[in-house]
């Protein structure tokens, strides 16, 4: 089923009236609430329907828990639809955009917090989207016209005072639950008939309630049904709540957590509230950095974190990278209040900044070099914490500093790995923040800059850089005026003022010669700007970028010298090279996560299938182009005339050439591949023409030399078994060599050796 519904770990117990219940309603109300208290299984239940139910386009899962902004709630469902925002309108129109048409479930989970907001965005939507159904959860209803509320209730219980036996227990989901969970942490568990009646007791003291359940259930392992029942009569005892804080049933929620949080032991707890300040998931050293102090040391966090996995605490998340490790919002949010309980919310924030802060000036640091893709997937993967990092210090006066150091050092997360709406935002707020004296406000000015500048907002990103500019050279930083002075040249050849991006480019580079970082971010820029001009010293400009770029192991930049080779040579009408080059950079492109880069050298491949006649490829390629750029919230015209034109000629040529039904049908083709896909079919499409091409182009002779070489024979071994001379061999595979395009025997015994 197409969507992002995640599989289920653990087996799901009851609710089958529910599921058939929201199935139905589903079928008839486009908006259907989860309501219930927290722990209650609302999202389980939501994941289950989504998992069964049937929708076209698919059934999308988005998690509101870690949004903390109402603001941003309508980014956060973009994200979680895949959607890259990097444009100036709003998240709701470009949601609108997106799933305008689309017979689809969205699942809203978690919007207890944010009711005004989600259901402002709910009321939108649906007004917009005919065929989009919304299912959300909340512990209480959004309020809004159409609306179907189901409340979710607590699993079956027996009644109380009846006779129990292991046959009528059976019957009911609450301890059916409970001994299925009991059986995973201690599989030779087992309730002999005389505990019948603790077993309905515990469910009976626990509501009901599934993940009281489940924290009841981790305690079997360490102790029989009836000490569990023992200690929460005890803990629900000394419990005191005022009773207009809640209702009863939160009440009791917050009664178990409590007693769970009273069985830790006090180191326990005191990582317990310490790790709150993580939004979703953190590493070992994260912790360890975070939370340790004087009262806990850092060799003891590794322990105490497997106590707490242990307790159901923590949650492991299994990765290809380092071990991670998650809590549940309920769990989080109770560890917070304890944390403020202390007096350490202000402390830790300011430790969990200063953490992902030199995390991410370490990332900016090693970019010049062969670690960039893996720099930047940390950092995805980091997201929530660097969120949750900058929410805190751009709320904090005296953290303004750490606030913009912070954006300056995530500039290449927001430009070159898919971030720019974020970016944008965060940049802008930093800011604002604190005085604008700040020296750490000038590098900040000019990352902002780059983020407009991609977003097609020149004006603005004109002004930023004006006074980054002027800050700069009244402390005489030099560096930060060569970087303002080049993303300024950027600015200009975007405009069309090739002559002043091609002299600033050029006074750059002359004098900052020792700043690789800088002067491969300058050289291929200077490489478009000329090939734009029409100059001899595009083609050199774009090499001498390559060359720099391999020297140093560096890739992202290599990938757009790549690319604008590739356009120079289009521009001279050179397609198997332009083809070649752009390819090697889109090639580059899948360890990355840069949408702007990716499509902007698709859009070169579909002016070279339109220059050679290949109409159908350059109609499909046109299709996912426009996905793309939508999906990104921009178009080519951002980026200047020089390329907003040669997509213009493509467009005609292509729509001139092929029949209104076959073009439509390319293009319907091409919107419907994702990224990934794009990307795949793509370079499949380049080498199955270039294999062709190749497999016409060597004469028999060199064919018969390109298969002794593909089976490890020297070049005077070929002569000897050709009855040829050495000095004919030579010749031979020098041509192989030039009508393959290739620098090595071995690529061409790999290309011989490939499937034919």
């Amino acid at each position: 089923m197409v969507g992002n519904v995640p599989h289920a770990i653990t087996s799901f117990v009851g609710r089958e009236r529910d599921i058939r219940e929201v199935r139905k309603l589903l079928t008839t109300a486009r908006l259907v609430t989860l309501t219930g208290v927290g722990g209650v299984g609302k999202t389980r239940l939501a994941t289950e329907v989504a998992a069964v139910q049937p929708f076209p386009d698919g059934v999308w899962l988005v998690d509101l828990a870690r949004v903390s902004d109402a603001e941003l709630v309508a980014g956060a469902v973009m994200t979680s639809l895949g959607i890259i925002d990097m444009s100036n309108r709003s998240a709701e129109s470009q949601l609108v955009d997106h799933l305008a048409g689309l017979d689809a479930l969205l699942v809203l989970d978690n919007c207890e917090h944010l009711v005004d907001s989600s259901g402002a965005l709910c009321e939108h939507l649906l007004r917009s989207c005919a065929e989009l159904r919304i299912l959300a959860t909340s512990r209480e209803a959004l309020r809004i016209v159409g609306e179907h509320v189901y409340p979710v209730q607590p699993l079956s219980l027996p009644a109380s005072g009846t006779t129990i036996t292991p046959t009528a227990l059976a019957a009911f989901e609450a301890p059916t639950l409970l001994l299925e969970r009991a059986r995973a942490v201690r599989p030779e568990f087992t309730v002999s008939e005389g505990e019948m009646e603790a077993v309905a007791r515990v469910c009976h003291r626990l509501d009901g309630i599934p993940l009281a359940i489940e924290l009841a259930a981790s305690r079997l392992r360490s102790l029989t049904m009836s000490g569990l029942l023992e200690r929460l009569d005890d803990r629900f005892t000394l419990l005191d709540f005022d009773a207009r804080a809640t209702v009863p049933r939160q009440r009791t929620l917050r009664a178990l957590i409590d007693w769970s949080y009273g069985l830790s032991r006090p180191a326990e707890r005191l990582l317990w509230a310490r790790l709150s300040v993580f939004a979703g998931e953190f590493t070992l050293a994260a912790a360890e950095s975070v939370c340790s102090g004087p009262d806990l040391p850092r060799g003891r966090i590794l322990d105490l974190i497997d106590h707490l996995i242990t307790q159901s605490i923590l949650v492991f998340a299994s990765t290809d990278g380092p071990p991670r490790y998650r809590m549940l919002e309920t769990i989080r949010e109770y560890g917070w209040h304890r944390l403020t309980e202390l007096g350490e919310t202000e402390a830790r924030c300011e430790r969990h900044c200063d953490y992902y802060l030199a995390l991410a000036e370490r990332s900016a640091e090693t970019w010049n070099g062969p670690g960039q893709a893996a720099g930047l997937a940390e950092l995805r993967t980091e997201h929530g914490n660097l969120r949750a990092a900058l929410d805190w210090a751009t709320n904090e006066p005296d953290a303004a500093p750490k606030a913009l150091s912070l954006v300056t050092a995530l500039r290449y997360h927001w430009c070159a790995d898919g971030f720019l709406a974020d970016g944008r935002q965060w940049t802008e707020r930093a800011l604002r923040c604190g005085s604008p004296d700040l020296p750490e406000r000038i590098p900040a000015l000019w990352a902002a800059a780059w983020v407009m500048l991609l977003q097609g907002d020149h004006d603005q990103a004109d002004r930023a850089l004006a006074e980054c500019v002027a800050r700069a050279a009244a402390v005489d930083d030099r560096r930060v005026i060569a970087w303002a002075s080049s993303l300024g040249a950027t600015s200009a050849m975007f405009r069309g003022h090739l002559a002043q991006a091609i002299q600033t480019h050029e006074r750059v580079l002359a004098d900052f010669p020792d700043d690789d970082d800088l002067t491969r971010f300058s050289l291929f820029q200077l490489a478009m700007s000329q090939a734009h001009a029409g100059t001899d010293a595009a083609q050199e400009t774009a090499r001498q970028a390559i060359a720099l770029a391999d020297a140093r192991g560096e890739q992202w930049s290599k990938s757009l010298a790549l690319w604008s080779l590739g356009f120079n040579q289009h521009m001279h009408g050179e397609y198997d090279a332009a083809v070649a080059s752009t390819c090697a950079a889109l090639e580059i492109q899948t360890a990355f996560n840069d949408r702007v880069a990716t499509t902007l050298m698709l859009e070169l491949l579909a002016w070279i299938s339109a220059a050679r006649n290949e109409f159908r490829r350059a109609a499909w390629l046109l299709g996912a182009i426009g996905s793309e750029w939508r999906r990104i919230g921009t178009s080519i015209t951002a980026f200047g005339p020089y390329l907003a034109t040669p997509h213009e000629t493509c467009e005609r040529a292509t729509a001139a050439a092929l029949p209104e039904a076959i073009q439509r049908a390319e293009r319907m083709r091409g919107e419907g591949l994702d990224h990934d896909q794009v990307i795949v079919r793509t370079l499949e499409s380049f080498t199955e023409t270039t294999e062709s091409v190749r497999e016409d182009v060597l004469t028999v002779r060199e064919r018969q030399v390109a298969e002794l070489v593909a089976q490890g024979l020297s070049n005077r071994q070929i002569a000897q078994r050709l009855v040829v001379s050495p000095r004919t061999v030579d010749r031979h595979i020098e041509n192989i060599l030039g009508k393959l395009d290739f620098s090595s025997r071995a690529q061409v015994a790999a290309w011989m050796a490939r499937p034919q």
